[in-house]
């Protein structure tokens, strides 16, 4: 079985498997003063310091949560009013009303001369919540732009970077943003941990209470055996970035074979402006995308229909109809997702079985008519 899908999750790295199972074989909780827990707390607190540094803050301003989605949680729940884009996640997305989303360009970049209109006329002090790169088509998004306005006009501004860390390097302060949001899974550690960074000084109500733990701002007993792994997982997301241009030639390649299969029949998502390097999204006009990832699971490939929901139903994505897509295109898309683990050999096989989808769903209706 081929995995093509690491913006869902990237596969656990055995340096972070080793580093958790260490962790595990430790007891004791952080938060006792005997050695057992001071133990436990050296391994938090040197995590800590490692996620810190992949986004180039102190440790004090890294908040451990139980997910990427806990994390915008934390800091979206403590603000009136949100306005955030049009192809944010849906943990950003449900705190803002349709009339309050920032539109997007027809290449999936926010437009940042009508996001200006939105932010000057919404209430002073609100949360503008802009992810750095979009989930789906890969598309790098103009944050720092974003926040010179919300500073402008008095607002806060939060960035989703879930799906930036390991694949851009990402400096909190030239971002200009007051609070920043990651998840260990998406750099190849464990799933069920994440953290919030936020602005020295930024007054935050937590949304878990009932302990002291991380400052007062999240409660309850730390993961410790996760954070270990998200340390782990974030010394080596810096590494990463220099196997971007190995990613980005399979990337490129695999778009030109497909290419060269479905011609006027396929579209490239997002293709005309900056991407991440390991994200190809692509829609084949007239078959769901539920169709095409199914037959892909059966030719032993592993690809998503935008991005992975907990009911595991796949339907047209927010994001490409943001973009201005019919449901022809938002409801067709693929997107692949390669990460630290894969090889050219992986594209080859890509590429053979989606040339079957191909084969199977257009090629030979068109015979049949």
């Amino acid at each position: 079985m081929i995995y093509l899908d690491a913006n869902a999750t990237a596969p656990m790295k055995p340096a972070v498997r080793a580093a958790m199972m260490e962790a595990m074989e430790r007891h004791g909780n952080p938060s006792s003063v005997h050695r057992y827990g001071r133990i436990a707390r050296r391994y938090v607190e040197d995590a800590r310091a490692s996620v810190a540094a992949l986004a180039g803050v102190k440790p004090a301003q890294v908040i451990f949560t139980g997910s990427g989605t806990e994390a915008n949680n934390l800091i979206l729940q403590n603000f009136a009013s949100v306005i955030c884009s049009a192809i944010e996640h849906e943990s950003v997305r449900v705190f803002c009303a349709p009339e309050n989303q920032l539109p997007v360009t027809r290449f999936g970049v926010i437009d940042v001369a009508a996001a200006e209109e939105k932010i000057k006329n919404a209430p002073r002090g609100s949360l503008i919540s802009v992810m750095l790169v979009n989930n789906e088509t890969g598309v790098i998004q103009p944050v720092a732009e974003i926040a010179a306005l919300a500073k402008k006009y008095g607002h806060r501004i939060h960035c989703d970077a879930v799906q930036a860390a390991g694949r851009l390097a990402i400096d909190f302060d030239a971002l200009g943003v007051d609070a920043l949001s990651l998840s260990a899974h998406k750099i190849a550690g464990a799933q069920g941990i994440g953290a919030l960074i936020v602005k020295e000084g930024l007054p935050l109500q937590p949304a878990m209470r009932g302990g002291g733990q991380e400052r007062n701002r999240r409660a309850g007993t730390e993961n410790v055996a996760g954070i270990v792994g998200f340390g782990t997982a974030a010394q080596l997301a810096m590494d990463d970035l220099r196997d971007m241009p190995r990613l980005a030639t399979m990337r490129d390649l695999l778009q030109t074979r497909m290419m060269e299969i479905g011609g006027a029949d396929i579209e490239i998502i997002g293709a005309e402006v900056p991407r991440v390097a390991n994200t190809l999204c692509v829609a084949l006009r007239g078959v769901s995308g539920e169709t095409q990832v199914a037959a892909m699971d059966l030719s032993g490939v592993a690809v998503s229909a935008g991005s992975a929901c907990s009911s595991g139903k796949v339907k047209a994505s927010h994001v490409l109809q943001a973009m201005g897509y019919a449901p022809e295109i938002a409801g067709c898309a693929l997107r692949i997702s390669l990460g630290w683990h894969n090889q050219g050999s992986d594209i080859e096989r890509c590429v053979e079985a989606w040339r079957g989808v191909y084969q199977r769903t257009v090629v030979s209706k068109s015979r049949a008519a």
